[in-house]
């Protein structure tokens, strides 16, 4: 197929088809459970998949989790609840912060906080970014730490590798409760853990691992971003969530997903993507897109190192096989 601006369009109802044979088969044939849990974020993948699963299972068969934190955007669960009550399906609220508090103390993230940021103290507001000019400009993939003061000035630093790690890793903790959480729900009630990752974050590795990446089943890996906004239309999704800015919702300081993470706008980005992944050339793609070659060959570069530096995440455990009879059984 030549490339263009249709190349992501896809045929709703013929993906909710499949994605429905794919549940029931899932649930019924491979795994022999009653239905599926999602963990509803308020967000457009969990929406989704929440809604399929209904389609494929019917409402009695799915069971949703809102799972926030103190630190969570309030509007999360009450878009979370508000679809989940739209699809008629069992759902309650269940919070982690207790969970998270009990591996990593709030109090040693903010200790950690306040000696790169000295004005920075418990409860005031805080994320990290990154440049999101890429297509405009080279520019180092530096992150930076943001602290919002309470009266709205906002405190810049600029992270270390280290830095960056031991920030994002107390933030990767409160996705890693939240996955508990829904296994304990999962194996009390004979379910599944359905995951919500769709194709943009997996191949640029926006995920967590034994987070958000650590579930039963991945039935949107296959499909962008794009598509999965276009899924959302079909499944009548309400309009709240289908409006909102994608965000991780893992820092008390809202920040977008383009902002910590993929620094290409939504409207470029999975075209850009598409063309990577399918090796488009990048004076075709740049015609297409409208962009500059060089603005092309910067996406394609930062796609290529994020998809190198989070294999790890895609990758099955490695194991030394003493006994290679394992694999033909």
């Amino acid at each position: 197929m030549a490339f263009n601006l249709d190349v992501l369009r896809i045929n709703p109802a013929a993906e909710l088809q499949r994605l429905s044979q794919f549940l029931v088969e899932q649930v019924k044939v491979v795994f022999r459970r009653k239905g599926v849990v999602v963990g509803l974020s308020g967000g457009i993948d969990s929406a989704c998949i929440a809604a399929v699963a209904v389609h494929a299972l019917g409402k009695e068969k799915v069971v949703g989790l809102v799972l926030p934190e103190k630190e969570s955007n309030p509007i999360s669960s009450e878009y979370a609840t508000k679809h989940a009550q739209a699809l008629g399906i069992e759902h309650r609220e269940v919070p982690v912060t207790a969970t998270v508090d009990s591996v990593v103390p709030y109090s040693a993230r903010d200790e950690f906080i306040q000696k790169l940021v000295p004005e920075y103290q418990p409860g005031h507001k805080y994320n990290i970014t990154l440049p999101t000019d890429l297509l405009e400009r080279e520019a180092l993939s530096f992150y930076c730490l943001q602290v919002q003061t309470p009266d709205g000035e906002i405190k810049r630093k600029r992270l270390s590798p280290d830095g960056f790690r031991a920030i994002t890793s107390f933030a990767n903790i409160k996705i890693r409760a939240r996955m508990l959480h829904l296994y304990a729900e999962a194996e009390r009630r004979n379910l599944l853990v359905a995951g919500t990752t769709n194709r943009t974050e997996f191949l640029l590795g926006d995920f967590c691992k034994y987070g958000d990446g650590g579930t039963d089943i991945e039935p949107l890996s296959y499909l962008y971003k794009n598509q999965i906004y276009q899924l959302a239309e079909h499944l009548k999704v309400i309009p709240e969530i289908i409006d909102r800015q994608p965000s991780p919702d893992t820092f008390s300081l809202p920040v977008s997903d383009q902002e910590f993470f993929f620094r290409i706008p939504f409207d470029k980005l999975d075209h850009l993507l598409y063309a990577w992944e399918h090796k488009v050339p990048e004076a075709e793609t740049a015609d297409v897109l409208g962009l500059t070659a060089e603005a092309v060959q910067r996406a394609f570069k930062d796609f290529a190192s994020k998809f190198r530096a989070t294999a790890h995440l895609r990758d099955v455990p490695h194991a030394l096989e003493l006994d290679e009879s394992l694999s033909q059984l």
